[in-house]
This record gives C-alpha cells, structure tokens and sequence, in this order.
C-alpha cells in the first residue's frame, strides 16, 4: 500500500521485494522512465534518490508498525559511488536503525547485482509528525453539547 500510495512509485514500478525484521528490499526496474543519457542508457541519479527516499521511508513504516505516524523526510544524504549498468533493475536494500520520540533514522545501499557493490549509499531522517491513524474529526464543542 505504502509504494503504491505515492505517485511516483507507482509510475516508475517499485516494488517491494523483501521484508524481514532487520530490513527491506525494493526494486526499481529498468525503463525508458529512468534513462538519464540516451545516448548510453545510464540511469539518471534522481530515479535512485526516489527509489532510496521511497525504501527508506517504508522501512520507517515497517519500524512504526502497527502504529502509523505521518513521517515527512528531513535530511536525506546519498553518496553515488559509481554509475548503474544500463539494463539492470536497481535495488535498495534499507534498515531503520534507531527512533526517537520525534525523529526515525534509516541507512541503506542501491545495488543491482550484489549489495556489497554498492551503486550508492544513503542515509536519511524521517520527522515524527505524533499523529494518531485515526482519521482526524474536529470535536464538538461546548456549545455544541459536549
């Protein structure tokens, strides 16, 4: 639901792959959509900021569960290490490693073949805005007979 709420997720086809209790993986297949030089099909850099922002902000999700917090990004910090291979599918491979009572912290890498090859490394902060996943409704007031 999480991928699939965000515009833009869905129009470049992440998909979360993998789920356990120490991370998660999404992939960002390859497409036309993410080609940053024609000439050579390189994958444009924003396409793997979206995919690391987008698997990040999961993974706070996941670490939130089952409660539910809206949680904008604050700082996100990617270090790219080396072009992707035209062709490929990229992954991100993210853990949330520490929360606090206002803001989550996350980490991962974006790989295609083997993670310990990493296209790019990221690190990013989530906000923890305290709200409730019940639906806001204004009260009644004093006057209204409560």
């Amino acid at each position: 639901m999480f991928l699939h709420g965000v515009r833009h997720s869905m129009e470049l086809g992440m998909a979360l792959e993998e789920i356990t209790a120490e991370g998660l993986v999404v992939r960002l297949p390859y497409s036309d959509k993410i080609i940053g030089n024609p000439d050579t099909g390189v994958i444009h850099g924003g396409a793997i900021t979206s995919l690391m922002d987008q698997a990040c902000g999961l993974a706070v999700a996941q670490a939130m569960a089952p409660d539910f917090d809206i949680t904008p990004t604050i700082d996100l910090r990617i270090d790219y290490m080396r072009p992707a291979e035209p062709g490929k599918d990229v992954l991100a491979y993210v853990e949330c490693y520490r929360k606090t009572r206002s803001v989550v912290f996350t980490r991962g890498v974006a790989y295609q073949d083997n993670r310990d090859e990493p296209i790019a490394h990221c690190v990013a902060n989530y906000m923890r805005m305290g709200l409730s996943k019940i639906p806001w409704s204004p009260r009644k007031t004093t006057e209204e007979g409560q």
